[in-house]
């Protein structure tokens, strides 16, 4: 710069030519036209493959399709098939402006392919915007999700928003490692005390596809056990995707993997992992860093490469079920997945559904058993009280817990801690006569009468009325007792019969991991129960008829799997470990829980469901809503001509200020159920009729909600 220059202290005009030339050139660059990215009105299109196919998502079984867009020049190199893209939706056929179609919302959708022309003989919008150019779906997750989505009747983008999680940008900034090569093949280990134990492992790390139905023995082992199939599976280069009830059986194996395998060899995929970090391993699952994914209902639709194994823990826990459209079940997704890749599959559990024991009797897998030898060397001894025992039990009148239990209670605490399930939490939460054992009903409303936490009022559920003076409409008795004594009640009188002991209680606002070896009573609903050091020393079931009194076709054989995961956690007979299960001993799953065979149950389960034509055996669907809006579809839907429409009958209202259960009418609304079934290979045409009836309601824009379940959990 010259001395003038520098003395004036210079503009634009004072600056050196190349400076000058720099701005010219930029001030003509600003003042050339440049499409619009609203519309890209004028710009020109991609010289190949200019017509993209999106997936929008809308959610909305009508518009469950694909929509073609033409794509910019500008976005071509990063609209690629399986990216996120952002589009203008609901423009109308006349808003055409310069070739273009415009106007509408924008909304998010997926690229499915790219396409030298288009079947739609209009002017096409044109993409708004590529969001990211991750190639976040691929072809064989696009599959799947179609395939989930026609099995429950539901649209692709609700499947889709279930597979493929929220973006993180600073997530996919982070670059990925190299994977690492394959682990050596693991040896047996705890595998060898199953049958065929040794073999299904052996056969994984060949590369084999077994498929088998595994009923864990009781004990802390099985999470190692699954660590060794993913290692086995890993070791022939392939992937494995295991999936869990809850963030606690997470942890275990994940703990049991880092053990066997170390750091960065597995992914963990949780929802409540935050998203940025279930963003990532989600990421480095897609870009094949790793190949191993571990997590909860979430990691199910994990893009895993090269899937050589599936492996599900307990399936009958109810945490399995997406809650969300199109509600599918785990189990029912690696199915799809084992299918869909012919990878292995494994189902285990300390019980066994009906569902896992229709796998094997249809031959599709194989049984994975220890001998008896070995189940009565790791269980521990099960007692069981009945009515006839509580009946002659002043100590069970008095406390509500008989004898047994608290002589359990007694030599358990001399050799550790001592667990007690309770089927509810809280204080007292029903109440019956002490007689006849008849409900106990508020005279206003009829709702179910509670006892109170440091009181001896009682109170209506429903309208929170007081009642004082109540006595049985049946038989006239003046004495209550309670139905099911809750945790906290539970708690309360164990630590005024042992004042020295601790007591601990874990439930849904308090979940406890583990529990040291000490002495403790250990009170806890059922699935919350914690891990003890060593086992616990003795366990009481209360309440069992609470379980089995349920009006539900599952009730039998959800309370033998709370059952046998709460007395997996004792020690075994040989080392004093001992159950008390209070419920009627002639009960089929008591029995069951006895003699330790829950697949013995499940098969007599699966004969009964034979006969009558429930689920498994047969396909069934649930259409739920107001009675006119239920009557209107069940006359618009074209059934097959195998379909048995059970009902409508109506559902319970649901009290306001009470917690909504899943497909229950919204508060005070009354509303009606139908159960449509079909006899087995049926089920698709049944869910094809069902989502092309739903969408012909949507089109219409009917108010009236119908909600529409295929494979509803409870059927009553």
């Amino acid at each position: 710069m010259s001395s003038e220059n520098e003395a004036t202290g210079g503009g634009a005009g004072d600056a050196p030519p190349e400076q000058l030339a720099l701005i010219r050139e930029s001030v003509r660059r600003a003042k050339t036209p440049r499409a619009k990215p609203r519309t890209w009105r004028g710009a020109a299109l991609a010289k190949e493959l200019p017509v993209a196919r999106v997936l929008v998502d809308k959610g909305v079984l009508h518009l469950d399709r694909y929509f073609d867009y033409a794509v910019p020049e500008e976005l071509d190199a990063d609209a690629q098939p399986g990216v996120r893209v952002r589009v203008r939706f609901g423009a109308g056929r006349h808003r055409v402006r310069d070739g273009r179609r415009e106007g509408g919302g924008l909304v998010d959708g997926f690229l499915i392919e790219r396409r030298a022309d288009s079947d739609y003989a209009g002017p096409l919008a044109a993409l708004a915007q590529v969001v990211s150019p991750e190639r976040v779906l691929d072809e064989e997750l696009l599959g799947l999700a179609r395939s989930v989505a026609d099995r429950y009747a539901g649209s692709l983008a609700d499947v889709l928003q279930l597979a493929v999680p929220p973006r993180s940008a600073r997530a996919e900034k982070r670059t990925s490692a190299d994977p690492l090569p394959p682990p050596p093949a693991p040896e047996p280990g705890s595998w060898g005390r199953y049958e065929q134990g040794a073999a299904f492992v052996a056969a994984l790390a060949s590369g084999g596809a077994p498929r088998a139905v595994w009923n864990a023995l009781p004990g802390p082992e099985w999470a190692e056990e699954l660590a060794r199939a993913v290692t086995a599976t890993l070791s022939c280069g392939r992937g494995a995707l295991v999936v869990l009830p809850d963030g606690r059986a997470v942890a275990r194996v994940d703990a049991a993997l880092t053990a066997l395998l170390g750091e960065g060899r597995h992914a963990v995929l949780t929802a409540d992992a935050g998203p940025e970090k279930r963003y990532a391993q989600w990421l480095a699952v897609r870009r094949g860093t790793v190949r191993a994914v571990i997590g909860t209902r979430a990691a199910m639709f994990a893009p895993v490469r090269d899937l050589g194994l599936v492996a599900l823990w307990d399936d009958g826990d109810d945490s399995h079920s997406e809650p969300h459209a199109p509600q599918p079940h785990a189990r029912e997704v690696l199915l799809l997945r084992a299918a869909q890749d012919r990878c292995a599959f494994l189902l285990g559990g300390w019980a066994c559904t009906v569902e896992a024991a229709q796998l094997v009797e249809t031959g599709w897998a194989r049984p994975l058993v220890a001998a008896r030898e070995q189940v009565r060397a790791a269980a521990p001894l099960v007692r069981t009280v009945g009515d006839q025992d509580l009946a002659r039990d002043e100590a069970a009148r008095a406390a509500r817990l008989p004898t047994l239990a608290w002589q359990a209670v007694r030599d358990g605490l001399r050799r550790g801690p001592v667990l007690v399930q309770v089927p509810r939490r809280g204080y007292v939460p029903r109440m019956a006569c002490a007689a006849c054992r008849t409900p106990a009903r508020c005279r206003q409303c009829a709702g179910p009468l509670e006892g109170q936490e440091g009181g001896s009022a009682l109170r209506c559920g429903w309208c929170g009325r007081e009642e004082g003076a109540w006595h049985c409409p049946e038989c006239g008795a003046f004495r209550l007792r309670a139905q099911v004594v809750g945790a906290r009640r539970t708690a309360e009188e164990l630590g005024r019969a042992f004042p020295a002991v601790p007591v601990r209680t874990s439930g849904r606002e308090h979940v406890l991991d583990t529990v040291p070896a000490a002495p403790a009573l250990v009170v806890s609903t059922p699935g919350a129960e914690p891990v003890a050091e060593g086992g616990y020393a003795a366990a009481l079931l209360l309440d069992g008829w609470a379980m089995l009194g349920r009006p539900d076709l599952r009730a039998g054989e959800d309370a033998l799997r709370r059952w046998l995961a709460a007395a997996a956690l004792v020690r075994p007979q040989s080392v004093g470990g001992t159950v008390v299960a209070v419920a009627e001993p002639t009960l089929r799953p008591v029995q069951a829980l006895v003699r330790w065979d829950p697949v013995g149950h499940a098969l007599r389960e699966l004969s009964e469901r034979a006969e009558l034509g429930f689920p498994p055996v047969s396909r069934m669907a649930a259409v739920a809503g107001p009675a006119e809006a239920v009557a209107a579809f069940l006359r618009a839907v074209e059934l097959p001509g195998e379909a048995e429409v059970l009902g409508p009958v109506p559902l319970p209202v649901t009290a306001a200020g009470r917690p909504r259960r899943l497909g229950a009418p919204p508060p005070g609304e009354h509303w009606e159920r139908a159960l449509i079934r079909v006899p087995p290979g049926r089920g698709a045409v049944l869910a094809g009729a069902l989502k092309a009836a739903q969408a012909a309601r949507t089109a219409r824009g009917s108010d009236a909600p119908v909600w529409v379940r295929i494979d509803p959990p409870d059927i009553g």
